[in-house]
């Protein structure tokens, strides 16, 4: 079996690397650290058996190689965070596994990839299987630990957020109770953290919970207007294209 691995941390790669000599069976044919260099190898070679994936890479993440060139082959993620396992089934995912590795889970993970010849022969039975594996390893982020002022961290519990809103490039959190934080991740990557049955992605610049919400106008050419509980930078507008989604978030909770 030809493997290709695809991580940025030289530990992970020189751990993953004595398993795989370990078990055996496994050729590794390459190794990279980027998307980019992912992506044009697998623009101009034939894809391997099985490819290895750190979701979090320097330069940017893992499922951006998939907008960027078709890949047909199993894939197993290798990763140091549990917030993306769902997202991470709907490419070929035939495992997802936490790091730090060890021998049996990855003998695990390909002995499962041993029983589908293709991603496409899965039977009902093991995809049942295998996304309720996924979902036990899914859960949404309830807690998130927040830098604040002094070198320290704040536990922030994620019902207490209001609101997230993205201003020139900084992503900040507004409680409920008026207080706010700078956050290290994208705004795209807390939509992923989040369960969507509390938070809502307003719009390019607003994520908001479910309980910040006052009530709401309807505003220009079918749009509406979020008013919340707590203070907002700007008007919270849902356009008329995403009002029925909305409606049904907001009505199916």
């Amino acid at each position: 079996m030809k493997a290709i691995i695809v991580e940025d941390e030289v530990f992970a790669l020189q751990n993953l690397t004595n398993i795989l000599y370990e078990i055996g069976d496994v050729e590794i044919v390459a190794t990279f650290e980027s998307i980019k260099e992912t992506v044009e190898y697998l623009l101009h070679n034939k894809q391997p058996d099985l490819l290895f994936l750190d979701i979090h890479l320097a330069d940017g993440f893992a499922f951006d190689i998939f907008e960027r060139v078709k890949v047909d082959c199993p894939i197993i993620f290798v990763t140091a965070y549990d917030e993306y396992a769902l997202k991470a089934f709907r490419v070929n995912s035939i495992d997802y596994l936490l790091k730090p590795l060890d021998v049996f889970e990855v003998k695990r993970a390909l002995d499962k990839l041993k029983r589908f010849s293709r991603p496409s022969a899965l039977v009902e039975s093991d995809l049942r299987n295998l996304i309720s594996d996924f979902m036990k390893t899914s859960a949404y982020k309830s807690n998130f630990l927040v830098p604040i002022k002094g070198d320290k961290l704040y536990p922030l519990k994620a019902d207490d957020i209001a609101f997230l809103y993205i201003d020139h490039g900084v992503v900040k959190v507004f409680t409920l109770d008026g207080n706010s934080f700078t956050m290290d991740h994208t705004l795209d990557e807390l939509e992923e953290m989040l369960d969507p049955k509390s938070f809502f992605r307003a719009n390019r610049q607003f994520i908001i919970s479910a309980q910040a919400i006052k009530d709401i106008d309807f505003w220009f050419n079918y749009k509406l207007s979020l008013n919340l509980k707590v203070p907002v930078p700007e008007k919270i507008i849902v356009s008329k294209a995403r009002v029925p989604e909305f409606k049904n978030w907001f009505g199916g909770r």
